[in-house]
């Protein structure tokens, strides 16, 4: 029985119809399958390698690290050297108010810890997501994700959520007295790359202020230079009093984090003692590969093209199909008209080795998130191939 028959088997499968592709070898932008066929990687491991498949510095910090020590004991208890210089890299690189992390497995735990640690500072009741958000699978953060349709399976769902309208003025003033924290996506991802105004991130970031509301933003997708600048929220003239991250902060490795000021952490760690514990997180394995790839990203500099490579993918993008490209950095979402033609896009393009994807609460419209270190001869070939897709479906 080959790997594929075992895949489908054995693997718990997610959806009806998973791609099923084999792969081998990856490196850079390129996945490369069982038969040898190439595929330009236009997900990135769903904007988890940001500086590219096996970054050179990533692999030798795994076997440094793997030749050291593995697990060796919970969270929090011993002084692990991966741990500590990666918190100290990103707090390096994040607001004096953003000083302390906890590192989990993935972002949807970042989430869920992020959510205990709003209701143990304000001590409310309270949690305002919004619609069309994504913040995990696990139970706390299916609660405040943001589609009817992904919650109703699994209710009941924990109460005290309210979801608002992203981007709308009005929805700000559900937030009160009894709101624990705000949790928003600082672009938001599945609704196909909507990113908020200016203005309103501010009225945001006011209005918790005014009703000491804890504001978390999850940069899980968004964080890493995807948009252009090393975190989002930097383009908004706003700091969070959380923030969440996962997806590439192990440059390829299982990892989360939740990030706050030590006066707020601090309270997990009393009345009770072990407020927040995890066997795994922060692995220190995967803080060696985090911490090397984000070295990377700073050392060679792969956040200076964002914005010239986000310009040559729109001057690329045509086709009769297109309706809109939405962009933000090198992270964008092409709309066709229905999600049957954005499969049919899909699929001719992975016939042609090109791999990209769609979004869960925008299925019409076509993933674009690749490695950062994407050349501009790989975005011209990708271009060819969306463009080549589209006009043969389209007949033109």
């Amino acid at each position: 029985m080959n790997h594929r028959e075992l895949f489908f088997r054995h693997v718990a499968q997610t959806s009806p119809s998973p791609l099923a592709i084999e792969i081998v070898k990856a490196e850079g932008a390129l996945l490369v399958d069982a038969k040898g066929k190439e595929y330009l990687d236009l997900i990135g491991g769903i904007s988890v390698c940001n500086t590219g498949h096996r970054h050179p510095k990533v692999t030798a910090a795994i076997k440094k690290q793997v030749d050291e020590y593995l697990h060796v004991l919970v969270y929090g208890e011993l002084v692990q050297s991966p741990q500590v210089l990666y918190a100290k890299l990103l707090t390096d690189h994040l607001p004096a108010s953003l000083n302390t992390v906890y590192f989990t497995n993935s972002g949807a735990e970042a989430t869920e810890g992020a959510m205990k640690l709003a209701k143990r500072v304000t001590n409310r009741p309270k949690i305002a997501a919004f619609k069309e958000a994504y913040h995990g699978s696990t139970q706390g953060a299916l609660s405040i994700l943001g589609d009817e349709y992904w919650r109703n399976a699994y209710r009941p769902l924990l109460p005290g959520i309210v979801h608002l309208a992203y981007n709308q003025f009005d929805s700000l003033e559900e937030v009160d007295h009894s709101t624990a924290c705000v949790i928003a996506e600082t672009v938001q991802a599945e609704s196909g790359i909507m990113a908020p105004s200016k203005e309103w991130m501010q009225a945001l970031r006011k209005r918790c202020d005014e009703t000491g509301t804890l504001l978390v933003l999850d940069e899980i997708q968004a964080g890493f230079g995807r948009t252009g600048t090393l975190w989002a929220f930097e383009q908004f003239g706003i700091v969070p009093d959380i923030l969440l991250l996962g997806k590439a902060l192990g440059g390829g490795m299982p990892l989360g984090c939740f990030i706050a000021d030590q006066k707020l952490m601090r309270q997990l760690t009393a009345d009770p003692v072990l407020g927040h514990i995890t066997t795994f997180g922060g692995h220190p394995v995967s803080c060696a590969a985090g911490l090397a790839s984000l070295q990377a990203l700073l050392d060679e500099g792969m956040m200076n093209g964002i914005r010239e490579k986000e310009a040559f993918f729109v001057a690329r993008l045509s086709g009769p199909l297109i309706r809109s490209v939405r962009t933000c950095g090198l992270w964008m979402a092409v709309e066709f008209d229905s999600f049957d033609i954005n499969q049919q896009v899909i699929s001719r393009c992975l016939e042609r080795g090109l791999l990209t994807d769609w979004f869960l609460f925008a299925p019409q419209c076509m993933r674009i998130a690749p490695p950062l270190v994407l050349t501009g001869q790989q975005i011209e070939q990708a271009c060819a191939i969306i463009t080549g897709s589209i006009n043969e479906i389209a007949g033109a």
